[in-house]
């Protein structure tokens, strides 16, 4: 895939490499959650970053409870266009064929994401890592919250 220079710093020194699918993630970005969700919408959220440094990212995760399939990941971020393309790109990834079951979605990695995106500059893969850590502490949120839906199912359905 060929890559053409985007963005040239100030000082002309160095480039930036976005390759087409970074590009088309960051201007058409898959799932992203512009409102608030609705209640009993996702059944796992996870926030991760710091205001203060500019990058916050938050991933929503519906969980089918019988097949631990990711059926539904939605996010929003305050960050920059490589966040927003490999978040974009994440949540594409974990909803396809299906859903990922939350055993294999917890084994991707930020490398996963640079593949799938055809790699961002070496100062921008930091970005990468805010979504597979918001995606990690979704699944954390539904491990612990998430899980007592079903056990709530099981009590109202024996009343």
């Amino acid at each position: 895939m060929k890559k053409n220079k985007d963005v040239i710093s100030q000082n002309n020194k160095e480039s930036w490499l976005y390759s087409a699918t970074v590009k088309e993630h960051f201007f058409h970005p898959r799932n992203v959650q512009l409102k608030n969700p609705k209640a009993g919408e996702f059944n796992g959220v996870g926030t991760v970053g710091s205001p203060a440094c500019g990058d916050v990212m938050t991933i929503w995760i519906k969980v089918d409870l019988k097949t631990k399939r990711i059926k539904k990941c939605t996010w929003r971020t305050f960050g920059c266009a490589s966040a927003i393309a490999s978040t974009s790109m994440l949540s594409a990834m974990v909803t396809r064929r299906g859903g990922l079951k939350l055993a294999d979605a917890e084994k991707l990695t930020p490398k996963d994401i640079l593949k799938e995106l055809g790699g961002l500059p070496a100062r921008k893969i930091h970005c990468s890592v805010l979504g597979d850590q918001a995606l990690r502490a979704a699944i954390q949120d539904f491990n612990k919250i998430g899980q007592n839906q079903k056990s709530k199912c099981k009590i109202l359905v024996s009343r």
